[in-house]
């Protein structure tokens, strides 16, 4: 079933609107949930579903098919984005009050988790555990942090002595809008990690933990690691590579 979705992805990618009308009208129910949210802000809702699937097209444009993530998840910061940026010409966005309550159980999930577990929770386990859709716990974590926040996060490599982010670390050196068309692709497969390797890439890139810090926190060697990170970046990095 998905791969026959896969299919029509690239043929709307190689120009046939039939495709891209098809996917469009099939995505629908998504571009409008979005919308909805941004409704009674002196806005013509029709126009904002407009902008909303412009922003689904940019999406579809973009959207590498050897990617592990479903065109759903991948396509919401692309319209969330085009609203607001449309809204963002008129004066500072506005966060719907639905998205606000969602993200404060997001937020408690998460302490209560990590206070219980001593580490980060997925994304799939918030979804599960909230009954809430991934798109929209994607949307809602999107709606408050900045869409560059995998590009800021720093940590200053022991060889180099030079402070360099997670997507310098993945970087094949060619052109890095085809590579990587998104930052968000990166925050899904920080996602898709399992717990052990999701924890490094927080301590290291966010957290801003030394390899032997973290080795101590976890309670294993600075070269197992060493060893596990760069496994992380190299999947990663292969992902990326169209």
């Amino acid at each position: 079933m998905y791969d026959n979705v896969l299919k029509i992805i690239e043929r709307a990618q190689n120009g046939s609107k039939e495709d891209m009308t098809k996917l469009v009208e099939e995505n629908n129910g998504l571009i409008w949930s979005i919308v909805r949210r941004f409704n009674g802000r002196g806005y013509e809702i029709e126009d904002l579903y407009q902008i909303g699937s412009i922003g689904f097209i940019k999406a579809i444009q973009r959207f590498d098919t050897s990617f592990e993530v479903r065109l759903s998840t991948y396509a919401v910061p692309y319209i969330l984005g085009e609203i607001k940026r449309y809204i963002r010409d008129d004066g500072p966005i506005k966060i719907s009050r639905s998205i606000k309550e969602l993200n404060v159980k997001i937020k408690e999930l998460q302490k209560e988790y990590m206070n219980k577990y001593g580490k980060e929770i997925g994304l799939e386990e918030i979804s599960r555990k909230l009954k809430v859709p991934k798109e929209e716990i994607t949307m809602a974590l999107d709606s408050t942090k900045p869409v560059d926040s995998i590009e800021e996060a720093h940590y200053r490599d022991s060889k180099t002595d030079k402070t360099i982010s997670i997507l310098e670390q993945i970087s094949t050196g060619r052109d890095e809008q085809t590579e990587i068309t998104n930052k968000i692709v990166i925050k899904n497969l920080i996602n898709e990690l399992e717990d052990k390797e999701k924890e490094i890439i927080m301590l290291r890139y966010y957290k801003q933990k030394t390899q032997m810090q973290v080795s101590k926190i976890l309670g294993i060697t600075q070269v197992q690691v060493s060893r596990i990170e760069r496994r992380i970046l190299d999947n990663m990095r292969r992902k990326l590579i169209v």
